[in-house]
């Protein structure tokens, strides 16, 4: 074996991070006489709400190390919360476990189930990018799906099982905001069984459907109530504005987590113990996740309106929190065009090749932001 001196950089598996290729883009919109409109990330903007910093500094004394499997309060607030909101029924503190928010999860989660050389990942082909960077982090072979894979009829055809370890799906889609039927679900947990692929279901937008009613892959209508082969991943981001928190967690097969609770103990993957009880009141209280959801609502609107006005065709899109939009143009003249208007947005080819002539629009800046777009597509 080679010394490590010797070996290639793990970094040389991965593409070029692509947020890098934004920035000549990002300084023409900064330069907009009115200061920029970035709709790029879908960072939140709006405040954590008060119930939440509240206990985030109640338990600001917390001098010792916090468990990985989380204190009881928050297992009951998990359990709870996957019971009440996803519809699952008799979930144990042994099917959930806090991650330290889902990116990270997402990025390692491959490695953590022991995939590598000779396994695959597939995840849909239109996606966020982390799926292919966990694939590729663990040494395991990439292999993007079409999201129509498994439509009415379908059955998972296009899939080939062979090596195939893990089974991303994505709903509600970032970047698309397509939401997947339950027919389109059922379909993919029962390919996924037969064939003995893992289904983990990153549902992180959930609670953000606009014309559509997303349903989790926990769903007995959808697991057959089971959760054998199945995991969800769940995010406080965007429901209650706690990207800064990194609170997450996952929900399902209780054999999976219990294997990833192993491996995390021995890497000290821990929630810090305020995010904790943070997120035992984030769980606890469904009143700021609707006065949210109105904020996002009304900003999704105007939006849709100025950039259908501007000529754009906006397609999906019917839950999360983007618009996913076209003129029938290369993406990067689309993001162009947008910067001289001082508008940033993302460039669908982030997200995969099939999404080189689209661009994703996030409704997450402020009410006076958001103003300032409608104003100069109007223009």
């Amino acid at each position: 074996m080679p010394p490590v001196s010797a070996r290639l950089p793990v970094s040389d598996r991965l593409p070029v991070f692509p947020w890098d290729r934004l920035e000549p883009y990002k300084a023409t919109a900064a330069a907009h006489p009115d200061g920029i409109v970035d709709l790029s990330v879908g960072t939140p903007v709006d405040p954590v709400p008060e119930l939440i910093r509240t206990a985030l500094a109640d338990a600001s004394d917390s001098p010792g190390y916090p468990t990985v499997w989380g204190t009881a309060a928050l297992r009951d607030a998990l359990t709870g919360w996957v019971e009440r909101r996803l519809g699952a029924a008799g979930v144990a503190h042994t099917q959930v476990l806090p991650v330290v928010g889902s990116k990270e999860l997402v990025a390692s989660l491959p490695a953590q189930l022991g995939l590598g050389p000779g396994d695959r990942v597939a995840f849909p082909r239109l996606a966020y990018p982390t799926y292919e960077v966990g694939a590729r982090l663990a040494g395991a072979e990439p292999m993007p799906y079409d999201t129509e894979t498994f439509a009415a009829g379908a059955g998972g055809t296009e899939l080939d099982p062979a090596g195939l370890k893990l089974l991303w799906l994505n709903s509600p889609s970032n970047p698309t905001g397509r939401v997947l039927s339950g027919d389109e679900l059922r379909a993919a947990v029962a390919w996924a069984r037969a064939h003995g692929v893992l289904v983990v279901s990153d549902e992180c937008y959930l609670e953000l459907g606009w014309e559509a009613d997303p349903v989790s892959v926990l769903h007995p209508e959808i697991s057959g109530g089971s959760f054998e082969g199945l995991v969800a991943v769940h995010s406080l981001s965007k429901r209650s504005n706690l990207a800064g928190y990194r609170a997450a967690f996952l929900a399902g097969d209780e054999a999976v987590l219990g294997e990833l609770l192993k491996i995390r103990k021995h890497g000290g993957m821990m929630v810090p113990a305020p995010v904790q009880a943070a997120t035992v009141a984030a769980l606890g209280d469904d009143k700021h996740v609707t006065e949210q959801r109105e904020r996002y609502e009304r900003r999704r609107a105007a939006l849709r309106s100025a950039l259908l006005g501007h000529g754009f065709r906006i397609e999906h899109s019917e839950a999360s929190l983007y618009l996913w939009a076209t003129r029938d143009e290369p993406c990067w003249d689309t993001v162009g065009a947008l910067a001289e208007l001082g508008i940033l947005v993302a460039p669908g080819e982030f997200y995969g090749a099939a999404g080189e002539r689209h661009v994703r629009v996030a409704f997450t800046a402020t009410d006076e932001r958001v103003e300032a777009a409608v104003r100069r597509l109007a223009g």
